[in-house]
């Protein structure tokens, strides 16, 4: 692709933005979860999408749906898809719109039945009940030597030198990456998590492109080495299945990369988001450092009060009536997550957090139906052994200076918290 091209997909991306922000200023909930400056605070726009019975149709053709109800409905319906019913993909999709330098495959999380299905189950081995039971160990072993390193200086970035190492080197461990450079899979993760929202400008697109590419050659040399030398790691397990054509090479990779970055990001921003809604509730705090076992209760709540994964979308594959509203096939349906884990028809009130909640399990942010995360077990594990050890170890939070959130609404999370000792 020569620089004329480039121009034009730029330019074809800012006037893309521009048309949202149009719309957003008009007063669109949708659009506005999306705008700057409306996106900075998204429970207004979350409270939005549940007014009424719930559905609303947006300026961006998009229909809305907020209701926990609804939305759990929806998650676990097998008439919508994450894809439309001829298989394609449409906007915004996590990849560059700018051509890659190899074959890009969609991961199984992109892909509905039966491909969904038959890549999910390979993977799937390595979250069972035992296996998590027996990740504790080296979690809190990892967990206890990164705080170390971080209560060694007066402050320190919990995002950079904790909340995202401890589920990289988990992950990492956890498919055999050897050699890993935090600082560069946060930056994966993060222009990979970004794109959620659709790919925003050309240097997005590159960096999209680049990430993807680099993560590529990663797997790929790791590939070979594991087909030359298997382990006991998840790459040698799916490596084996290429060897018996469960999957195309094309499909390893992708898994590969799904399985390393969502191993991560959403437990790096749920640890974030966690220490950051403490921090603004010293009360609560209080309660978990003087009883360290309420760590997995708080986990919980946490992720309905401010969860890593605020909006997720379907597509019917036939007309559907939603709450009495005909939405037609192939229209995007976006499922309000964030939205439905605030909704006071299930949770009593739900702008409080509380880590006493009885039903905050309840929370729809690890998704629902055939595409519930794979990983919740594991992202569990390192929650509630992250807070139990920062409740432990830094029972008086103290946040120094001034906080970033991501500039995204797919993914909510911060870029950087600064703590003192």
């Amino acid at each position: 692709m020569g620089i004329r091209d480039e121009l034009v997909v730029g330019s074809r991306l800012a006037l893309t933005r521009a048309a949202v922000w149009g719309i957003a200023a008009s007063g669109d909930p949708l659009a506005r979860l999306v705008a700057a400056p409306w996106r900075k605070d998204p429970y207004t726009w979350h409270a939005a999408m549940r007014a009424g019975t719930g559905v609303h149709r947006s300026k961006t053709g998009a229909v809305t749906v907020g209701r926990h109800a609804l939305v759990a409905t929806l998650l676990r319906d097998r008439r919508l898809g994450v894809r439309t019913a001829d298989g394609a993909q449409p906007e915004p999709v996590a990849r560059s719109p700018l051509p890659a330098a190899h074959e890009v495959s969609p991961t199984f999380l992109e892909q509905d039945a039966p491909d969904h299905t038959r890549l999910r189950a390979l993977a799937r081995p390595a979250f069972g009940p035992a296996k998590i039971a027996g990740y504790r160990e080296s979690v809190e072993k990892t967990t206890h030597r990164l705080l170390d390193d971080a209560l060694a200086r007066p402050t320190f970035d919990l995002i950079a030198d904790f909340a995202a190492p401890l589920p990289i080197a988990v992950i990492s461990d956890l498919l055999g990456v050897p050699e890993v450079d935090s600082a560069r899979f946060q930056h994966y993760g993060r222009v990979l998590g970004a794109s959620l929202d659709g790919v925003r400008s050309l240097s997005h697109a590159r960096a999209l492109r680049d990430a993807t590419g680099e993560l590529q050659r990663l797997f790929t040399r790791l590939i070979a080495e594991r087909r030359a030398a298997p382990g006991p790691d998840v790459v040698s397990t799916l490596v084996r299945a290429l060897d018996e054509d469960k999957l195309t090479e094309q499909e390893l990779l992708a898994t590969c990369e799904l399985l390393l970055i969502a191993g991560f990001e959403t437990t790096s921003n749920l640890i974030g988001n966690a220490v950051h809604t403490f921090a603004a509730h010293p009360d609560q705090w209080a309660e978990l450092t003087a009883t360290p076992d309420l760590a997995a209760k708080a986990v919980d709540e946490v992720l309905r009060y401010e969860s890593p994964v605020q909006l997720t979308q379907r597509f019917p594959h036939e007309d559907v009536e939603i709450a009495g509203k005909r939405v037609r096939e192939g229209t995007m349906v976006v499922c309000g997550l964030g939205a439905a884990n605030r909704d006071p028809e299930v949770f009593t009130d739900p702008d409080t957090f509380d880590i006493h909640r009885e039903n905050s399990g309840e929370q729809l942010s690890f998704s629902s139906g055939a595409h519930y995360c794979l990983g919740a077990p594991l992202a569990r594990l390192e929650g509630e052994i992250a807070l139990s050890a920062l409740a432990e170890r830094v029972p008086d939070l103290k946040p120094v200076g001034r906080h970033r959130w991501r500039k995204t609404t797919v993914i909510r999370g911060l870029t950087e918290y600064r703590l003192a000792r």
